[in-house]
């Protein structure tokens, strides 16, 4: 009688016709899958699948980072044909969000998508765009038009993104409590060579004090700021720790224009602050030139770690 039982289910669970099952079975059984599985096998099923692999209780959030999680970047992402991938995901997760899309985290987008995102995305709350080299001020400003309820943005290595859209962040999220606005290794750009492209790695944006004063006088609530290899000067730095007073975290790895006398004076008034990443690192002998860096040899107001050698 148990083999009769058995072999019942067997061939029930051979004949069953998973196409029948209900919209909200299949949704269910979809979002226990992961992003790249649910896009590159349910949607090639069937049609209800397809319909299923759309609906918008799948589109809380966009999260691409796991797929670049690697030590250093590839060359293919930064051309043209990866860029057009990545918007086309941004923007089909964004029509199929029906506005429910709260949190992106992507790479290599342009304007293309990001202004849809800004139209369509209104309780956008993490906006994680990092080495986007086609995102402009253009597509930034609506995005601080429209998504006020931001909390969390990164747009590092994002050169064509300038203070201007720093102010219209800050005036228009108030929620804005993290901002990661770091720039790529420009002492030591080897790392970065034959993957990034030459003329947007000689494109580093220049104005440090522009973006500090963007980002001390109009966002008061932040909590979280990185900065690494900013060229931001003492200036700069005390009009965002007189401006941002709620201050936990702060990176300043990299910004070779502070010294540990700066940081020390300028941080004297944040005392919520837990943690400070100082410019402490290493300039190859490749690179190190005298006449341009000629004030390192003030080393002893500059930061003396074992990682500090020229």
């Amino acid at each position: 009688m148990d083999n009769e039982g058995g072999q019942a289910e067997a061939e029930f669970g051979l004949n069953s016709d998973w196409s029948e099952l209900t919209h909200e079975c299949l949704t269910n059984v979809l979002a226990r899958l992961t992003l790249h599985d649910r896009w590159t096998g349910p949607m090639l099923v069937c049609k209800s699948w397809l319909h299923a692999s759309k609906d918008s209780s799948l589109f809380s959030t966009l999260d691409l980072e796991p797929h670049f999680d690697s030590p250093t970047d590839s060359a293919h992402w930064w051309t043209p044909d990866f860029e057009r991938k990545i918007d086309a995901m941004l923007r089909s997760a964004t029509d199929w969000s029906g506005g429910s899309l709260t949190e992106i985290r992507v790479r290599h987008c342009s304007d293309r998508s990001l202004s849809l995102v800004a139209d369509r995305c209104p309780n956008l709350e993490v906006l994680s765009i990092r080495s986007s080299p086609n995102v402009t001020d253009a597509s930034m400003d609506r995005v601080a038009f429209r998504c006020l309820k931001l909390r969390e943005v990164d747009i590092s290595y994002c050169y064509e993104i300038s203070h201007e859209s720093l102010v219209l962040l800050g005036r228009n999220c108030p929620n804005l409590k993290i901002l990661k606005r770091n720039l790529m290794n420009w002492l030591d750009p080897s790392q970065h060579i034959g993957i990034v492209p030459n003329e947007y790695l000689n494109a580093c944006p220049q104005d440090g004090d522009s973006e500090a004063a963007a980002i001390g006088k109009t966002m008061p609530h932040l909590e979280h700021l990185e900065v690494r290899f900013s060229k931001l000067s003492a200036k700069g730095l005390a009009l965002i720790c007189d401006g941002c007073l709620n201050l936990e975290y702060l990176d300043l790895s990299g910004c070779a224009n502070l010294t540990s006398r700066d940081i020390a004076n300028a941080a004297s008034n944040l005392k919520n602050l837990k943690k400070v990443e100082k410019p402490n690192f290493y300039i190859p002998r490749s690179v190190f030139h005298t006449e341009r860096y000629g004030h390192w040899r003030l080393y002893d107001d500059r930061f003396q770690t074992d990682a500090f050698r020229i």
